[in-house]
């Protein structure tokens, strides 16, 4: 009998607006304490200072806008597990698009407000059905929202790293999100069933080839929480370092992560 086929993971659209919002929203509450001196330190993503790091975020959000006011494409042809796969290639024209942006707008603040202000009022206009031609190819609203969540998480978490004290609270429903959809693309980069993957609380995945595991203890097991799971997953923590650390936790021959790591850079 050939192995059950796995269903797709589903979103709830509704969570996911309010997700991303509330997120936005998160980010836009702590950058709004920032001062110049704290806006120009930098921060571990190559050359970027913070000031940047938030046009970068705010230029994420302002995508969804940009898209919207063009013309919908013909045909969908890119999914949600599809896109953590097909980023790097924009990585160059998103990093001087986002330098241009901070240069453009030297009130962070004032820049966050009308991202936000327009992100509302497109959002109020499409239904998630609504197809996108976004940088990664043809995609429908509602799949796009989702990897808004990656994007809002990731950058939280870059910002908190680069400001100490900062502390931008999490959202549940983005940081949920973002967990289940980068262990998602794992087990899509490592089809199979020999080895778990468990981010509590959010995500549990089967990968990687061998024998097929249906019950009690599984033989290979890789745990980690969410935060620690999401930088391994965008290349932000080395999987030996996060081990050495005792930041993850992985038991059994097929429980090395290490060669499957990143799965965005």
């Amino acid at each position: 009998m050939p192995p059950a086929k796995k269903r797709t993971r589903t979103y709830d659209p509704a969570r996911i607006r309010a997700a991303v919002l509330a997120q936005f929203g998160n980010v836009r509450e702590g950058v709004r304490a920032l001062d110049d001196e704290q806006l120009a330190r930098p921060t571990h993503l190559g050359d970027w200072n913070v000031r940047e790091l938030v046009a970068h975020t705010a230029m994420a959000i302002e995508a969804v806008s940009t898209f919207l006011d063009r013309p919908a494409p013909p045909k969908q042809e890119v999914t949600l597990l599809d896109w953590p796969f097909a980023t790097a290639v924009n990585a160059e024209a998103i990093a001087d698009t986002s330098r241009e942006a901070a240069a453009d707008h030297p009130d962070p603040d004032a820049f966050l407000a009308a991202t936000e202000e327009r992100f509302t009022e497109r959002l109020a206009e499409h239904p998630d059905t609504r197809l996108l031609l976004t940088g990664t190819g043809p995609m429908n609203l509602g799949d796009y929202l989702v990897t808004r969540t990656v994007e809002l998480v990731v950058h939280t978490d870059d910002l908190n790293r680069s400001v100490p004290g900062l502390d931008i609270p999490y959202d549940r429903q983005a940081l949920a999100a973002c967990t289940r959809l980068l262990a998602d693309a794992l087990a899509v980069k490592a089809p199979g069933a020999s080895t778990e993957v468990r981010i509590p609380p959010y995500a549990v995945v089967q990968c990687v080839e061998g024998p097929r595991h249906t019950r009690g203890t599984p033989p290979n097991v890789v745990e980690s929480d969410p935060l620690t799971w999401i930088r391994l997953a965008t290349g932000r923590l080395d999987w030996k370092a996060a081990l050495d650390d005792a930041r993850v936790s992985a038991s059994g021959e097929r429980a090395d992560l290490g060669g499957l790591l990143p799965l965005m850079s």
